[in-house]
């Protein structure tokens, strides 16, 4: 079991090395959005569940803080920092949540989760000090910016209690925010960029 729940950070930790390596540089908007609407696509037609009455605006708002928003500034984060660092910011999720969820439900965090939040913050902190090289103002906005737009989402999650299940729900999210990504990265950014065969194995 404990191997199990190490596959997801495991996996997500993956991003920063292939955005780094393996995808087109400079290019968050269309990383962001090519991660988010072809599978949310997928989910959708497997699901095939639509949002009813207040969900499809739940679902906007979800879409908004959990992909349209947090995906460009993970991929903004992965160009411009190193990558060690990038996922390293993550490690002060539960603290940020923990905040969130006394500022939107009131939920109060018990000691346990605020220690072992704090330790994640002073690995980043330390990290920070002792790798100046690559770290830019900007990838850290990226990186801090995704973590709390998260926090929001997750807590607003849990307040709403959502009425199907998770791959349902994720789906909605990943439509409504890849379509709210779509116009947005053609107007920054341009056309998509010319993808080899190392960008489409990232």
């Amino acid at each position: 079991m404990i191997l199990l729940t190490a596959i997801a950070p495991a996996a997500w930790g993956t991003t920063y090395i292939v955005t780094e390596k393996f995808l087109p540089p400079d290019r968050p908007l269309f990383a962001a959005l090519i991660r988010a609407l072809p599978i949310g696509l997928a989910f959708l037609a497997w699901r095939r569940t639509l949002p009813k009455g207040s969900w499809w605006w739940k679902a906007l708002v979800l879409g908004v803080c959990n992909i349209a928003l947090f995906f460009p500034l993970i991929f903004l984060s992965a160009y411009h920092l190193p990558g060690g660092l990038a996922s390293m910011i993550q490690a002060i999720s539960p603290l940020v949540i923990m905040g969130m969820a006394w500022l939107i439900i009131g939920e109060r965090a018990t000691v346990l989760r605020v220690v072992a939040a704090l330790v994640g913050l002073a690995g980043v902190i330390l990290l920070v000090l002792q790798s100046p090289d690559g770290v830019t103002l900007l990838g850290l906005a990226g990186g801090f910016g995704s973590v709390l737009l998260s926090a929001v989402g997750f807590v607003l999650i849990k307040r709403w209690n959502p009425p199907v299940d998770m791959i349902t729900l994720v789906s909605w999210q990943l439509v409504a925010g890849g379509l709210l990504l779509l116009p947005v990265a053609l107007l920054i950014e341009g056309a998509p960029p010319a993808i080899d065969l190392a960008a489409a194995a990232g």
